[in-house]
């Protein structure tokens, strides 16, 4: 992806901030509960968006402190959790005090970070034996049905093994070699959650590739996937749906 591109879909949520926190699930609670140290007074999310993640962290943690860049998903983060404290902020560089907390997440962010300055900015405000936590969320596409949707809205389809090795390079981390985490551990949650057939055509449009086209060609690509929606067997004449979804965690300790 040229820098152009990336830096215009990294950016690309605000503009629809309210879609994207009715339409785009985030992680479940044993996903959070996982990534958390046992003891977890303060805890960071990075990259928060309009707070999907933020939302399980106040219900484990005393303290949440939710840093977030654009200001129009920090608005929709700071009205749907007022437990938490919302900064203006990147990962790469945070407006937090150094060794401050127990834990740091993001959600779903990662992949739009410098990951060099972003690990130096986690192992700068982590208190020794602190845990920096990582989690992907989304529909499982190997369902037939949702892999034609999810090609219509973000793509088209590739062959299994471009689109697993495409899904790991995604969910990658790269920390320096003189980061002072240990060796990472990884898991896997799954479960699923009931959708409307219009949910799944909100849902479509929250991704960077359909937010960023023009506006013609965003209602052109709406209207193809309410067609896949309303003619596909396993979705069409149905009022609800189980929409199958996976998170990948990732979580490593600060050493002393």
């Amino acid at each position: 992806m040229a820098v152009d591109e990336w830096a215009t879909r990294a950016t690309s949520f605000g503009a629809i901030a309210e879609d994207y926190d009715r339409y785009r699930p985030g992680p479940p609670i044993a996903a959070a509960e996982w990534v958390l140290p046992r003891q977890c007074d303060a805890v960071v999310d990075i990259g928060a968006g309009t707070g999907a993640l933020t939302r399980l962290l106040v219900q484990l943690a005393r303290r949440v402190t939710a840093v977030e860049p654009d200001p129009r998903m920090a608005a929709v983060l700071a009205a749907r959790v007022p437990e938490a404290v919302v900064l203006n902020g990147r990962a790469e560089q945070l407006p937090l005090p150094d060794g401050g907390f127990d834990a740091l997440v993001g959600s779903s962010m990662w992949h739009w970070v410098d990951e060099p300055r972003a690990a130096t900015e986690a192992a700068r405000v982590l208190r020794p034996g602190g845990v920096f936590g990582l989690l992907w969320t989304g529909p499982d596409r190997t369902e037939g049905w949702l892999a034609d949707l999810m090609a219509a809205a973000v793509g088209p389809a590739v062959p299994a093994e471009e689109e697993a090795r495409r899904r790991q390079r995604r969910h990658a981390v790269h920390l320096p070699d003189d980061a002072p985490f240990g060796e990472p551990e990884t898991h896997v949650v799954r479960w699923s959650i009931p959708v409307t057939p219009d949910d799944l055509v909100g849902l479509a449009g929250t991704y960077s590739r359909f937010i960023v086209l023009p506006e013609a060609e965003r209602a052109e690509l709406r209207e193809r996937v309410v067609e896949i929606v309303r003619g596909h067997p396993a979705i069409a004449g149905r009022e609800q749906l189980e929409l199958p979804m996976g998170c990948r965690c990732w979580r490593a300790v600060r050493l002393s």
